[in-house]
């Protein structure tokens, strides 16, 4: 991959992240969970857990290599 398919990929993952992010506190908000319910609940996705990791693996893959 080259570094711009490396910045569109971060860029798509981390827009998506975001989104669902927003979902599951839209979702909670809706519900009246308390706060840390709810954060809890975005520390334990699987599936924002697997975004932050593809964006940590994307970060490292686009460092200077030395």
């Amino acid at each position: 991959m080259d570094q711009q398919d490396l910045k569109l990929s971060k860029k798509l993952i981390s827009s998506y992240k975001k989104r669902l992010e927003k979902e599951i506190l839209d979702r909670s908000m809706k519900l009246r969970m308390p706060q840390n319910k709810f954060e809890e609940i975005i520390n334990n996705n699987n599936e924002l857990i697997n975004l932050k990791i593809a964006l940590e693996r994307l970060e490292t893959e686009s460092e200077p290599h030395k």
